[in-house]
């Protein structure tokens, strides 16, 4: 089982806060301006595991592409080749709105919806199996057509600065490197297919934070603690309430760290997975037989 994260906006975050500040709120010493560095903080210090990762297919033009409009960090790029291009036809009122990608019962090829309940996203990787042969496609929705890629190059991503000595001098044969919201490769033209964690906005460009019964506290109690040292700076009288509010905070912070670094249970148990394979190699391997090796696949992809 995987955990799916909830986020609510900054916005929403301060309101609470305003609840149980009611007192300043209604004196107007609640800036929203000195508070919202506070929430990016939060979010700093939880670590990349909150922001959620996200799949995108770009168009390589002129050896550079540009990074969606909430990229943060790169996880890894691959360069795909060899897609097949599936067309739907017009059909009534959801003309524009159309979805394709599905099977052959009408059902999307991810979630197993129908068409009219699929809200998956336009780009994804799914692993699939033909016999006993696994391998991994990756599926991109467009308005009237699905694109299905299934042969894929590594992009390794240069660290260094300048551009020539990032795009040459490598034995890699795609390379690339990132700079002011770009991809620049040495790949003329072409499809990259890149995985990254997305910024902690919404569509609209707003913060975002987690929404989690135990970590909410730690967001409140951080916000809480600068709004009263700004008080006490400027000369009134909060020393026992921010004296209060720091003891909160750092149990809050460490109760926060601790969910969020906690591997839900399909990390374990990939973990797991690779543990098993590892010990099935390393002892057992060289006195398998090919019933053994089969009883063990259909065991992994159980």
């Amino acid at each position: 089982m995987k955990t799916e994260l909830k986020y609510r906006t900054f916005n929403e975050l301060l309101a609470e806060v305003s609840t149980d500040f009611a007192i300043y709120n209604n004196e107007g010493l609640i800036e929203p301006a000195q508070l919202i560095k506070v929430a990016q903080k939060v979010n700093y210090d939880l670590g990349l595991r909150i922001n959620g990762t996200k799949e995108k297919m770009l168009e390589i033009e002129n050896r550079k592409v540009k990074l969606p409009d909430d990229f943060y960090v790169l996880n890894y790029a691959y360069l795909a080749h060899r897609h097949t291009v599936t067309y739907r036809a017009n059909s009534g009122r959801h003309t524009e709105n159309v979805v394709t990608g599905f099977t052959g019962d009408g059902n999307c090829a991810k979630c197993y919806k129908p068409e009219v309940d699929c809200c998956c996203e336009a780009t994804y990787a799914q692993e699939c199996q033909n016999g006993e042969k696994i391998f991994v496609q990756v599926i991109e929705k467009r308005k009237m057509e699905t694109r299905t890629y299934e042969s894929f190059d590594r992009v390794h991503i240069s660290t260094d600065s300048g551009r020539e000595a990032a795009l040459k001098g490598h034995d890699h044969q795609h390379v690339a490197y990132i700079k002011n919201g770009f991809i620049y490769t040495n790949i003329e033209h072409g499809n990259l297919y890149i995985s990254y964690q997305g910024a902690l906005e919404d569509e609209e460009g707003n913060l975002l934070v987690l929404d989690h019964p135990m970590i909410n506290e730690y967001y409140e109690y951080a916000m809480k603690a600068r709004l009263l040292e700004n008080l006490y700076i400027n000369g009134e009288d909060v020393a026992q309430k921010l004296q209060l509010i720091e003891q909160r905070l750092r149990p809050a912070r460490n109760n926060a760290l601790t969910i969020v670094n906690t591997p839900d249970f399909a990390e374990m148990y990939n973990v797991w997975k690779m543990n098993r394979r590892a010990m099935y190699a390393r002892y057992y391997d060289m006195f398998k037989s090919y019933d053994d090796w089969n009883r063990l696949e259909r065991f992994d992809n159980y």
